[in-house]
């Protein structure tokens, strides 16, 4: 008589430090049904403004445009959904935006050129990041007050670095970047920076260790440690990952704008969390999707573009943002009661 085993409840502590606990996936057909969703609601708005707008809004300079504007915000959201998934959240991304791109581009910096700036943009927005890690994690300090601290701190730093004034930037290597010259296949170079940021962002949460322990940590941090994660650890390389984007992001608005201002990523942090939460993922964690995170960018940028063309005022389209992310908010407490 064959006798059958039944396996193990838990495995050793050491195979549970390499996998975590499992994670919390949506259902495939609610994923679809979502992205769908939301494929419409942006087919709906390219749309309108196809009708309002026709000659401008299908221009393909301004879709250009569009998805340009779209991947500096991106790259910032790419970062902000990794850390909102974990159950935290960054208020300071806009502000560090800031900070770095007035680093990358005052005058001592500018003079070791396009290296130069890139890697001060990315510097800048690493060891803020790694503040801001290093203060949620082992200061545990509230992901609130951490990052609104980091907030006050950069933009008072970016001030005073460029005393109020604009910092243009000289070298051509990098105004190049933003020139039709440089486009490849009429793509331009910022959209293809985004692009690869969010495949390798996709790639990391759905396909790596190190996306299911993100995913571990949001859902309950303490069957995540008990499951042999380094919670504190992981945090900290999730701020430090959200400050990298937020550098990336610098050096493509240094691109776009040619210029270090302090007043850069001006409520970045609301886009990238309100861009992140229509996308699918959870405020408390525990889930959230790269592919609607990017969708979310790509709405409200197309929302900003349409509203300009058409002359109206910035506050209209502030409330048709809001009536957005209450509706998404709504939507995802319905599929949750559901579940």
């Amino acid at each position: 008589m064959t006798q059958h085993v039944s396996p193990p409840r838990g495995g050793t502590g050491k195979a549970a430090a390499v996998d975590g606990p499992p994670a919390r996936r949506v259902p495939l057909g609610r994923a679809d049904l979502r992205t769908l969703s939301l494929l419409g609601v942006l087919a709906a708005l390219i749309l309108i403004g196809g009708i309002t707008r026709p000659d401008e809004f299908l221009d393909t300079r301004n879709l250009q445009l569009v998805l340009t504007q779209a991947s500096v915000i991106g790259v910032v959201t790419v970062g902000m959904t990794f850390v909102i998934v974990s159950g935290g959240i960054d208020l300071s991304v806009g502000a560090i935006v800031a900070l770095a791109s007035v680093w990358a581009t005052t005058v001592a910096t500018q003079e070791y050129g396009f290296g130069g700036i890139l890697f001060t943009a990315v510097a800048v927005g690493v060891g803020c990041g790694l503040v801001n890690g290093v203060l949620v994690a082992y200061g545990a300090m509230v992901p609130f007050i951490a990052t609104l601290a980091m907030f006050a701190s950069a933009r008072g730093l970016a001030l005073q670095i460029t005393d109020g004034k604009t910092q243009i930037v000289t070298v051509e290597s990098v105004l190049d970047l933003g020139e039709r010259d440089a486009y490849v296949l009429g793509i331009p170079p910022l959209v293809l920076v985004f692009a690869v940021v969010t495949l390798a962002g996709w790639l990391l949460l759905n396909r790596t260790t190190f996306g299911r322990r993100t995913v571990a940590v949001g859902g309950n941090a303490e069957a995540a440690r008990l499951a042999g994660i380094d919670v504190r650890r992981q945090r900290l390389y999730l701020y430090l990952l959200s400050g990298l984007c937020c550098g990336i992001a610098a050096f493509l608005l240094i691109v776009l704008s040619g210029s270090g201002q302090n007043t850069n990523g001006n409520l970045y942090e609301l886009d990238a969390i309100a861009a992140a939460i229509i996308g699918g993922t959870l405020l408390s964690g525990g889930r959230g999707t790269i592919v609607g995170s990017v969708l979310g960018v790509l709405i409200f940028t197309t929302i900003t573009n349409i509203f300009a063309l058409n002359n109206l005022q910035s506050d209209v389209q502030q409330i048709a943002k809001g009536a957005i992310i209450v509706a998404a908010v709504l939507v995802q407490r319905r599929t949750a009661s559901t579940t």
